[in-house]
């Protein structure tokens, strides 16, 4: 029988098994969204998924959609300074209404 293992490095093993992301990683986007990208953009875009480097967001109508398309490369580089995270690509779509 192999010895313990953290909780922790455990959950991590198992996140990149599935998603090829780990939690530190999911926990840098979504926790710290708002200061990324600031409360503006915060207030209408939100993360939805990331995986292997690919962030998917929804944006509460097409023309803040519109906006965070034009904006994807500084959010990426927002993303990479505040939170440590690398996101490769990003991509957006508009929230349905019961979504919202």
């Amino acid at each position: 029988m192999a010895d313990p293992v953290p909780i922790a490095q455990s959950l991590d093993a198992m996140m990149k098994s599935l998603r090829g992301t780990d939690r530190i990683q999911v926990g840098g986007v979504f926790g710290k969204w708002d200061v990324a990208v600031g409360d503006q953009i915060a207030a209408h875009v939100r993360p939805v998924k990331l995986d292997q480097g690919m962030l998917l967001v929804e944006a509460d109508t097409s023309t803040w959609a519109t906006q965070v398309k034009f904006l994807a490369d500084t959010i990426i580089d927002r993303l990479r300074a505040e939170a440590g995270v690398a996101v490769d690509h990003l991509e957006v779509r508009v929230a349905s209404n019961r979504r919202r």
